[in-house]
């Protein structure tokens, strides 16, 4: 994950508990792809699901290219996730499980140009586990402060 690009989805890690991640590939239309080397992608609503075998994002935001003209994409569409048969039947099974769920985390272009998106399972935080992500975020901020002086 070395591009330029790099389109993080910062409510993930705050709201659940990561327990697995993978790359998939993107299937995209037209002028999205240049949206996306522009930056204009969010990551803040998506979330993946499975229409029969095939896993797709949904709620992923790419706004229309701006030079773009009546071929221009749909900001909002569902998009089909690439990846393995044996990673999407692992994910699945996982999925089928009460509690888990696949979000999307980042959103980046790699070497050699194509779009990437970095999907996780995840399970869900309770209220007080996140009391406690903050707690541990203001403790580290403490000590940093304390180490700068």
């Amino acid at each position: 994950m070395t591009g330029s690009i790099r389109i993080k989805n910062k409510k993930a890690s705050y709201q659940y508990f990561l327990e697995e991640k993978f790359v998939a590939g993107l299937e995209l239309q037209g002028t999205e792809i240049k949206s996306i080397r522009s930056g204009k992608a969010s990551l803040g609503e998506a979330y993946c699901t499975f229409k029969g075998d095939e896993l797709f994002i949904i709620q992923m935001h790419i706004a229309e290219y701006k030079m773009g003209n009546i071929y221009n994409h749909k900001p909002k569409r569902d998009r089909k996730l690439l990846l393995t048969r044996r990673e999407l039947k692992k994910m699945k099974t996982k999925v089928s499980e009460k509690g888990f769920t696949i979000i999307p985390t980042v959103l980046f272009i790699n070497d050699q140009g194509l779009a990437k998106v970095e999907i996780a399972l995840a399970k869900g935080k309770h209220f007080y586990d996140k009391r406690d992500d903050i707690k541990k975020k203001d403790l580290r901020k403490d000590v940093e402060r304390t180490l700068k002086q």
